[in-house]
C-alpha cells in the first residue's frame, strides 16, 4: 500500500449529503476483482450523460478539478452497501484524501486499508474548506498526516483527529497483509519450532 505522509493537491468540492457507495461506483462495475481501472467509472452516473459524453456541469469534469487528489464532501459520505470497489475507484482516479463531517463506518475502515485518508471535520470547518475548494485551480490544500493538519490556500490551519494505529499504518503503507508481514520473523520461528515438535504435522 502506498504511504500517506503529506499531500498537497487540488481539492474538489462535492457538497452533497449521503453520497452512497452506489453513487461512488455503480453496481455494474463490481464484476472485477482488480483494484485498477475503476477510476473511469467513479461517480459515472453524475460524470457522464446518457450518450456517454462528459457532463460538463459535474465538478470532476471541469478543467480545474480533473487532477484533483482531495475531495471535500457533504455529510455521511460512503453510506450504503459495503463495497470495497468504492475506495478502489477513488484511489484509481487519484483521490488520496476525502474530507467530510462524517463517514459510514465500513467505507471509513476500507479507506484506511487502501491508502486513502478520510478526515472528519466540524460543519464550520467543512464550510470553510468547501469555500477554499470552490476556487478552481487555486483550491490547493495541504494535508499533513504527521501533524494532523489541513492547510488552506490562505494559510489557515485546521487540525483533525485520527486513531494512532490507523495513522501509523497509513504513514508506513501497511495494509492487513503488510501488518502480518511485519511479524514474519516471529511467524517463521513459530513454524520452525512447530515442525520440530510435531514432525508428523
Amino acid at each position: 500500500m502506498q504511504k500517506f505522509t503529506t499531500l498537497t493537491g487540488v481539492a474538489a468540492p462535492l457538497p452533497i449529503i449521503n453520497i452512497d457507495t452506489d453513487m461512488i461506483i455503480p453496481k455494474q462495475y463490481l464484476k472485477t476483482i482488480k483494484r485498477t481501472g475503476l477510476g473511469t467509472a467513479l461517480f459515472s452516473e453524475m460524470r457522464y450523460n446518457e450518450d456517454g459524453s462528459d457532463n460538463t456541469d459535474f465538478v470532476l469534469n471541469k478543467p480545474a478539478y480533473k487532477g484533483a487528489s482531495i475531495l471535500v464532501a457533504g455529510d455521511n459520505f460512503g453510506c450504503g452497501s459495503s463495497r470495497e470497489h468504492a475506495p478502489w475507484a477513488l484511489l484509481d482516479f487519484g483521490i488520496r484524501c476525502v474530507i467530510s463531517t462524517s463517514f459510514a463506518d465500513i467505507f471509513y475502515n476500507n479507506c484506511f486499508k487502501n491508502g486513502i485518508l478520510p478526515v472528519v471535520v466540524s460543519k464550520e470547518e467543512l464550510d470553510k474548506l468547501l469555500d477554499d475548494a470552490s476556487r478552481g485551480a487555486n483550491s490547493t490544500l495541504t494535508v499533513d498526516l504527521e501533524t494532523q493538519e489541513i492547510k488552506g490556500p490562505d494559510g489557515g490551519v485546521i487540525r483533525f483527529e485520527i486513531d494512532p494505529f490507523r495513522k501509523h499504518c497509513l504513514m508506513n503503507g501497511l495494509d492487513d497483509i503488510g501488518l502480518t508481514m511485519e511479524k514474519a520473523a516471529s511467524i517463521d520461528s513459530f513454524e520452525a519450532k512447530a515442525s520440530q515438535s510435531r514432525p508428523w504435522a
